[in-house]
C-alpha cells in the first residue's frame, strides 16, 4: 500500500450499539471477547451458528458511551436483524449507520506517523474524534479511519492522503489470505474457526460461552481442524461456486467465493494436496495458496 494513499472502502457497513447492557449483550454472543475493546484498543470477531458455522465476521471499534460494528455493507441488514433478535429486553440500542460514516483504508506506514499510537495490531487512536486502528487481523493490511461523511475528504486533504483504487486494497487483502468479500457466500457452509478465524485474532479460548463456542472449541481441542479457508488464484478458466477442485480424480476442497477474489474450503492436510501443484475445477484450472501467517 502507497503510504500517500487512502482507499474509501464504500462496501463497508457501519452498525452502532450502546445502551447500559451492550457489553454483556456483545461478549454473550461474539467469538472474541469485549473486554479487549476500549479506547486504545479494537478487535476482530464474528457471529456463528449455535453449531459454530460462519455468519457473520466485522471489527468491533470504541465509540463514544458504545461501539461501531465494521461489517460488510451487503451483510449488514442482516446482522442488524440478527442481533436484534438476540437483544429480547437488554438494555440495548442497534442503529445501522452506513449512510452517515465511512471507512477508509491506509497503509500501515501512515499510521505509524501518528502520534501515540503503537504498532500492535488493534491498537486505536483518534483523530478529529474519529477512530484509526491498526487493523486487528494482519498488520499488513494496514489501518481504517471510521469517519463521518461530513468529514472525510476535509480530514484526508488535512492527512494529505489522495483516493486509490480500491481494487488495490482488496487484491493485497486476497494476496494476504484475508477473506472480506461476498462474505454472505460462506453462511452456515463452513466453521468459524475454517476461517482462519484464530490466526487473524478473531477467537478467544479463554472467555466464556458465547453462540457457537461448543463447537469451535471441540475443533480446536481436538485438533480436528482438517479443512481451511484458502484464497484461489486462477490459471486459466472461470470459477463456479460449489464446484469440486480435484487433484486428478481426489477431491481436496470446494469453491466457496466465486468472484473477483475467490475462495475455497480445502482439505489442506489431505496427502494430494500440495500447495506447488495445480487443481481443477469443472471449468478451471487454478492454485491454491496458503497465507505465510497460516501455522
Amino acid at each position: 500500500m502507497n503510504n500517500q494513499n487512502v482507499y474509501i472502502l464504500e462496501d463497508r457497513g457501519i452498525l452502532y450499539i450502546n445502551g447500559a447492557d451492550t457489553k454483556e449483550f456483545l461478549q454473550n454472543l461474539i467469538s472474541n471477547d469485549i473486554n479487549k475493546v476500549n479506547e486504545n484498543n479494537s478487535c476482530f470477531a464474528s457471529l456463528l451458528t449455535p453449531q459454530g458455522k460462519f455468519l457473520f465476521a466485522f471489527i468491533i471499534v470504541k465509540h463514544k458511551s458504545g461501539y461501531f460494528i465494521d461489517c460488510e455493507k451487503s451483510q449488514v441488514e442482516a446482522l442488524f436483524k440478527q442481533l436484534s433478535i438476540y437483544k429480547l429486553r437488554s438494555n440495548v440500542e442497534i442503529m445501522n449507520l452506513s449512510n452517515e460514516f465511512v471507512v477508509a483504508a491506509i497503509s500501515r506506514k501512515k499510521f505509524l506517523e501518528f502520534k501515540g499510537v503503537s504498532d500492535e495490531i488493534g491498537n486505536t487512536i483518534r483523530y478529529r474524534e474519529d477512530p484509526v486502528l491498526l487493523d486487528p487481523r494482519n498488520k499488513d493490511l494496514g489501518a481504517r479511519l471510521i469517519i463521518n461523511l461530513e468529514k472525510l475528504y476535509l480530514s484526508l486533504k488535512k492527512l494529505q492522503l489522495k483516493d486509490d483504487k480500491v481494487s488495490t486494497y482488496y487484491n493485497l487483502s486476497h494476496d494476504l489470505g484475508v477473506a472480506q468479500k461476498d462474505m454472505n457466500k460462506l453462511q452456515n457452509k463452513i466453521f468459524g474457526i475454517e476461517c482462519n478465524f484464530e490466526e487473524l485474532n478473531g477467537i478467544d479460548f479463554k472467555k466464556g460461552c458465547y453462540v457457537g463456542q461448543e463447537n469451535t472449541a471441540r475443533i480446536k481441542l481436538k485438533n480436528k481442524l482438517s479443512k481451511r479457508l484458502l484464497p484461489i488464484e486462477i490459471i486459466k478458466g472461470k470459477l463456479i461456486a460449489g464446484s469440486s477442485i480435484k487433484f486428478g480424480n481426489i477431491e481436496i476442497g470446494k469453491v466457496l467465493i466465486d468472484s473477483e477474489y475467490p475462495f475455497a474450503l480445502i482439505k489442506y492436510l489431505d496427502d494430494n494436496f500440495d500447495d506447488k501443484n495445480q487443481f481443477t475445477c469443472e471449468n478451471a484450472v487454478i492454485k491454491i495458496k496458503i497465507p505465510h501467517w497460516i501455522k
